[in-house]
């Protein structure tokens, strides 16, 4: 595996297209998480923009408020909010349970881009209901808006902690088994592409090497020094040292691999009873609404 996965990175860079093709794809994804944060900051600040003078307002005066009509909660506007933001929350969460249990897609979007709308709708979801209440919480709601941000708050640590674990290019979450066999045949490579002696590959094991507890940048740099007087093409070169810093970042993943794994774990404890005490809420606080005769636009 590990020797597969450095040859692609080679093929990669001495093919233009590939090459050309893989920084498209990094744009592109750029540009898909800047245009989601966009959308999130944008939205935000027109909601508040539109409605500070009401949302300004004390709640024993916002009755007197010309526009109380369409802010409130059961108004046009209001509900409107409500009612994207509970959808958006619905469909962030379905589609990906259905990706990730049921591979729904699967051949169409990587787990991690689906990862990263889920995220999208799951906080944009919640700041349209926020706008919803209209800042006024009491009885059974304020109990589900703060599990709803509990939720959110949940999902930024979940999200932190995913973000340490190693993972495939789909955006599946690699076993320890898998992760140690990305470290494997390490010399092999060396000395059959790079052609390097036994006491070059000697040293980059050794500084790889898990129990090496030394100042890896000073070994780095002494690596650096033995390269430099190779008879070796400087593109070579670069391609030795990042392969060695990829190694090194894959050796202290490994080490907080199990804790991180555990981690997830417990966070699921905490993140799933608070996701589904606000969908019951929801629920209960929809079906109280229909019940009472209110509607929105039909």
């Amino acid at each position: 595996m590990c020797i597969q996965f450095y040859f692609k990175k080679i093929v990669i860079r001495s093919n233009p297209n590939l090459l050309n093709e893989e920084r498209l794809k990094k744009s592109i994804h750029t540009a898909y998480i800047i245009l989601m944060v966009a959308i999130t900051v944008v939205a935000t600040i027109y909601l508040f923009y539109t409605g500070y003078s009401y949302y300004n307002t004390s709640l024993e005066e916002r009755f007197y408020h010309p526009r109380h009509d369409w802010f409130k909660p059961s108004g046009i506007y209001g509900q409107g909010l409500g009612i994207l933001g509970t959808f958006m929350i619905v469909f962030g969460v379905g589609i990906y349970i259905a990706r990730k249990r049921y591979n729904f897609l699967a051949k169409q979007i990587r787990l991690k881009y689906l990862l990263e709308f889920h995220i999208f709708l799951c906080t944009l979801g919640p700041i349209l209901i926020l706008f919803h209440t209209a800042f006024k919480f009491g009885g059974i709601v304020s109990v589900a808006f703060w599990s709803m941000v509990a939720v959110v708050l949940s999902g930024v640590i979940g999200r932190f902690i995913y973000n340490q674990i190693p993972k495939t290019i789909e955006g599946r979450i690699m076993s320890m088994t898998e992760v140690q066999e990305m470290k494997t045949d390490m010399a092999v490579v060396l000395h059959q592409k790079f052609h390097l002696e036994s006491n070059t590959i000697e040293i980059v094991t050794n500084l790889i090497s898990e129990e090496n507890t030394q100042d890896k940048t000073k070994n780095f740099s002494y690596l650096r020094r033995v390269l430099s007087r190779k008879d070796l093409p400087k593109s070579e070169r670069n391609a030795i040292l990042k392969m060695v810093k990829h190694e090194i970042k894959l050796s202290k993943k490994i080490a907080r691999l199990q804790t991180m794994q555990k981690l997830f774990k417990y966070w699921h404890v905490v993140h799933m009873p608070f996701a589904l005490i606000m969908l019951i809420i929801v629920v209960i606080h929809v079906a109280v609404t229909l019940a009472f005769g209110y509607k929105w636009i039909f």
